[in-house]
């Protein structure tokens, strides 16, 4: 007879990107509305940053939908028809990452200014504003800094919960009751340690037929987030 940990088989992740996914606190609210309100964007481009996590792609993927829009990571543009792709409007995603490559660069320049020429609209995200992106083009770089923006900060409270619940769900997950609110009460407030210490919970609870509950998920925490390892981890409540 088969048994349950013959039959844990590690399942993809796959995060839910619609609207009503996205939770909005104090923490996003702003950049959110702006998400949602791009028909009044004043000089029809916008620039939306936040750490890894925060919800740029998902936001982009809202915006897409609301627009009819299509997204294109930055180090693509080179290869990109970029005349085809500034016929409707265009989200360019991690804008940093093409700091420097002079083909990139140039690339985005034509884009910003054939898209904008056609009367549409331009997303660009990144982890940090445009200020700190280091472009090497100074017209491409002053046309970023005169972007309309908003930043994503690291969750509050009550984002980290709704976060690590969507994670969770994202990996089809279903913890124990008690398992989002011990977490979210000890994990640093980043997104980036959501992310972790669910990958780690998705993977070591493989084969436990009790799945991620209390005691797995103290365990982890306590193997993660020791001082040794992060030493300004929250201590335990």
């Amino acid at each position: 007879m088969t048994n349950a940990k013959q039959l844990a088989l590690p399942l993809p992740s796959l995060a839910a990107l619609g609207r009503s996914d996205f939770y909005v606190t104090e923490a996003n609210a702003l950049a959110v509305a702006q998400i949602e309100g791009w028909q009044h964007w004043p000089s029809g481009k916008f620039v939306l940053s936040g750490p890894a996590g925060s919800g740029k792609t998902h936001l982009a993927h809202v915006w897409a939908r609301l627009t009819g829009g299509l997204i294109v990571p930055a180090e693509a543009l080179p290869s990109a028809d970029i005349p085809t792709l500034a016929q409707g409007p265009v989200c360019v995603e991690d804008i940093e990452t093409i700091a420097g490559h002079r083909d990139a660069e140039e690339a985005l320049f034509h884009l910003h200014n054939l898209v904008l020429a056609s009367g549409h609209k331009l997303l660009m995200t990144a982890r940090t504003p445009p200020a700190q992106w280091g472009l090497t083009l100074p017209d491409l770089q002053s046309r970023a800094e005169g972007a309309q923006g908003a930043q994503l900060s690291e969750p509050d409270d009550d984002l980290l919960s709704a976060v690590i619940a969507k994670l969770f769900a994202d990996r089809q997950i279903v913890p124990a009751g008690d398992v989002i609110p011990y977490l979210a009460r000890r994990i640093p407030r980043s997104y980036s340690a959501a992310q972790l210490i669910v990958e780690i919970l998705d993977r070591e609870a493989l084969g436990r037929p009790k799945g991620v509950n209390r005691p797995l998920a103290s365990a982890v925490f306590d193997g993660l987030f020791s001082p040794k390892l992060l030493p300004n981890a929250p201590e335990p409540s």
